[in-house]
């Protein structure tokens, strides 16, 4: 089964050799995992990194149904940033695939994620940026599972499937989570 590879540089060029490496590499993903539909590998270059091994980024995440996964690596060079995030993904995947198995009823794991909306302050906010994602229905065991396996570590928004409203599970400081559900007044 073929699936769309995506690929985008920010802050340098991508060669015919590196282009051929990453799909190359990529498609062997779906041995691991044969129902994915998009794999989007983000390449770029940081020139402000701390650290000269941290100039080179590579992001993989790979869209299937009912289901993102996604791994990020840096390095002093792109092709070592890239092996090392498929390892990463692949890791992942085998976790995943885990998780699904012993999931409810055998259904796959839900999608759900959001990242911070990032704003900058002038003299009034502005909304630096925006993102839609689906909600999938989900318990709180399973948005639990998925937070960990997207590697988000401060929150995570998911329709609750027990309550049927939008909830947030965040970490605390101390460890344990929290779970945010709002009502309307």
């Amino acid at each position: 089964m073929t699936f769309q590879i995506n690929i985008a540089t920010k802050n340098m060029d991508i060669t015919d050799r590196l282009n051929e490496y990453i799909s190359k590499k990529v498609t062997k993903l779906d041995r691991f995992l044969n129902d994915i539909d998009e794999t989007r590998v983000d390449l770029a270059f940081v020139k402000s990194a701390r650290s000269a091994s941290d100039r080179f980024v590579a992001q993989i995440t790979i869209h299937g149904k009912g289901y993102i996964l996604r791994a990020e690596e840096r390095s002093d060079d792109i092709f070592t940033a890239v092996d090392a995030s498929l390892d990463k993904i692949q890791r992942q995947i085998e976790r995943f695939k885990g998780k699904r198995q012993r999931g409810r009823g055998g259904e796959p794991l839900s999608e759900a994620m959001a990242e911070p909306i990032t704003t900058e302050t002038e003299q009034r906010p502005v909304i630096a940026r925006r993102k839609e994602f689906a909600l999938i229905p989900m318990d709180e065991i399973e948005a639990l599972e998925q937070m960990t396996l997207l590697g988000h570590e401060n929150f995570f928004i998911f329709y609750n499937i027990n309550t049927n409203n939008i909830n947030v599970l965040y970490r605390r400081r101390d460890g344990t989570y929290g779970l945010i559900e709002p009502k309307l007044r």
